[in-house]
């Protein structure tokens, strides 16, 4: 499956939205988007072109459509997930067009220009989950199988057999205390 550059821009960064709710990490943990300033980190981390000033209506937009996000992440199959695109992408208005912006190659933005952060990331991320379901690739978008992890990924791998939101923290944890425990048990 060949993905380009903007959209897997456009998948980190949905991925990294949904991993800032609370139920991202341990449960009890905080949300990562708490204020303005937490939503321009964000946005500077991914690069989103053409976002002005942010305020707390923005910041309640993108927590909103975080939730949608995590819909789609959660539809039983693609006929819901299609559904809930559509829908969500409807919502931002989308005007496509082509940009050579910041040194890339000419590419599509999906977004109306001056639209708010939070349409610009339901058009562009929601237009990127949506070439997955056209693809037939659905299922590689995925919640870490790791107890107490419950960080959402997109599984990129060739043979889509990735288990773990990353193979250093989660997947290593529960390598180690395999192994730890198979030492226990050969001791006894």
């Amino acid at each position: 499956m060949m993905i380009t550059h903007d959209t897997r821009c456009a998948l980190d960064a949905v991925v990294d939205l949904l991993n800032t709710a609370p139920e991202g990490e341990a449960p009890g943990s905080p949300d990562a988007l708490t204020d303005p300033a937490a939503l321009r980190e964000f946005t500077a981390r991914h690069a989103i072109s053409g976002v002005g000033a942010l305020d707390n209506a923005d910041l309640a937009a993108v927590r909103a459509l975080r939730t949608r996000f995590a819909e789609v992440f959660a539809a039983p199959d693609d006929r819901n997930a299609a559904e809930l695109l559509n829908t969500l992408i409807a919502s931002a208005g989308t005007t496509p067009q082509l940009t050579d912006h910041d040194g890339y190659d000419w590419h599509v933005h999906y977004f109306a220009p001056g639209a708010s952060v939070a349409h610009h990331l339901a058009a562009d991320c929601g237009m990127a989950l949506a070439f997955l379901v056209v693809a037939g690739e659905r299922e590689r978008l995925r919640r870490c199988e790791a107890p107490g992890c419950r960080h959402t990924f997109v599984d990129l791998s060739r043979n889509r057999s990735r288990r773990y939101c990353s193979s250093r923290t989660c997947g290593n944890r529960l390598h180690v205390a395999a192994y730890r425990a198979r030492q226990r048990e050969a001791a006894d």
